[in-house]
Formats: structure tokens, C-alpha cells, sequence
């Protein structure tokens, strides 16, 4: 029996309850790779153990949610709920010093103003010579900066709360949607204009699912470049979707 595949077994098949320490024991596998997927990404102080434990919460809050009749896999459900739980407890306890913020901001305001001016994708080197850093101290600060930011359109419909299509205030607030709806088309299509090998790390990472390690090794480059270019993007987006991620969007 697979990972993902005895809920139906066990909780849906029979009317009997659930074996939920069964099943705990079996999905811990699916927790640990979402938690080793978002380590990357996150501030280095942040612990692989406190994002397993969240995770194994949201699981566990999964097993206990999940409504075979709503449509959605068990899978698609219990990502949503194990992802959530990780981002709250990264935002419960916030590893980012204050500083690192600040810098994050300047980072992106820099980046927009070389993108204004020059009308093209600013390269690092010009950012750099504008916050006056050399290439080392700004590849630095890009990893901080991707490290306190949680850009993808799932991350930022999480971090409420585990916010899925199971929740029935959902249905009650259709504004929200349409925001909800108009960001995911908007962070697509910001995607879609990013450098191409960003771009190319973007999709291997979120669509794909492939960690940095796999990612250097199909693009033939060490893994810590991927790690740069990741964050680059990273601050890439923000920047240009800054109307959104700053809480300014209309």
C-alpha cells in the first residue's frame, strides 16, 4: 500500500473509525518531504524538527477534516492542511530578525528602480551597486530576503490559517475569491516574464516538486547557485508584485 492511498481504506471504505495512529505512521513520509521541500526557503535558524512537528499536526487535523464527498484527493487536502500548519508555526514564532525585513524591502525597491529606469530585468550587479554591497554581501542578503518571504500563491493563501476549498466561509465571500483569483492570475503571468532560468528553477521547485540538490544536477550547476537564483526570483516577484504582497493591493 502506497503512501496517500489507505485513506479511502480505511476511513471511507469501512464505517468503522479511522486508525489514526496507523495512519499517522504511515503519511509521516509525506510530511517529512514537504518539510525538507520548504526548509530551502525558509530563515536558516528554522528547524527541520518544529516544521515536521507542524506538520504532523495538520496531518492529523487532515485525517480528521477530509470529506470524500467534497471532490478533492486526500492528497490535494492534506498538502493544504500540512503546509498551512508549517507556515502558521513559522509565522507564530518569526525566526526573521527585523533587520532582515528592512533589508528585504530595500532589496526590492532597488530592484524596481533599476527595472524602471532600464525597462528590462535588472541585473544583480546593478542591484548590488545600488545598495552598495559587493556581490558576495548581496547574494547574502537575496537568501535572507527569499528566507522571510512566502510568495507562492498557495503560501500566501495559507498563511491566514490553512485556508482551503473545504471551509464553508469560503462560499460566503465571493470578493475575496475574486481577489484571490485575480493574484493567482497576476503572480502567473510576473512568472511567466522572470529571467528564464529563473523562471526554469521556479517550475522545478513549486510545479515540479524537485529540491535545490535535484535542481543543480539537472542544470548542471552546484546547488548553492540554485539556491541564489531562487531567491533572486524570489525578490524578483515581490518586487513586482509588490501591490499585492505589501497589503497595498485594491
Amino acid at each position: 500500500m502506497t503512501v496517500l492511498s489507505s485513506y479511502a481504506d480505511v476511513g471511507a471504505i469501512t464505517e468503522e473509525r479511522p486508525n489514526y495512529d496507523a495512519m499517522m505512521t504511515e503519511y509521516a513520509p509525506f510530511v517529512k518531504r514537504i518539510a525538507y521541500h520548504m526548509i530551502s526557503r525558509l530563515p536558516s535558524n528554522v528547524q527541520i524538527e518544529d516544521m515536521v512537528q507542524a506538520g504532523m499536526i495538520g496531518l492529523f487535523d487532515a485525517l480528521k477534516g477530509y470529506d470524500v464527498s467534497k471532490g478533492a484527493s486526500f492528497e490535494t487536502y492534506a498538502r493544504i492542511r500540512i503546509q498551512g500548519a508549517m507556515i502558521d508555526e513559522v509565522r507564530r514564532c518569526d525566526w526573521t530578525p527585523r533587520s532582515v525585513y528592512k533589508k528585504s524591502r530595500e532589496l526590492s525597491e532597488a530592484i524596481r528602480s533599476v527595472e524602471k529606469v532600464q525597462g528590462r530585468d535588472a541585473k544583480d550587479s546593478e542591484v548590488a551597486e545600488i545598495l552598495e554591497l559587493s556581490m558576495e554581501e548581496y547574494y547574502s542578503l537575496v537568501q535572507d530576503a527569499a528566507g522571510c518571504q512566502l510568495l507562492s500563491y498557495e503560501d500566501i493563501a495559507l498563511a491566514g490559517g490553512s485556508n482551503d476549498e473545504y471551509k464553508s466561509s469560503d462560499f460566503n465571500e465571493p470578493y475575496k475569491h475574486i481577489q484571490e483569483e485575480n493574484f493567482k492570475c497576476g503572480l502567473a503571468d510576473k512568472i511567466s516574464n522572470l529571467p528564464e532560468r529563473e523562471k526554469l528553477v521556479i517550475s522545478l521547485y513549486y510545479d515540479e516538486e524537485f529540491n535545490l540538490r535535484e535542481i543543480g544536477e539537472i542544470l548542471g550547476i552546484t546547488e548553492g547557485r540554485v539556491c541564489q537564483i531562487h531567491g533572486q526570483a524570489l525578490v524578483r516577484l515581490k518586487a513586482r508584485m509588490s501591490e499585492w504582497v505589501d497589503g497595498d493591493a485594491q
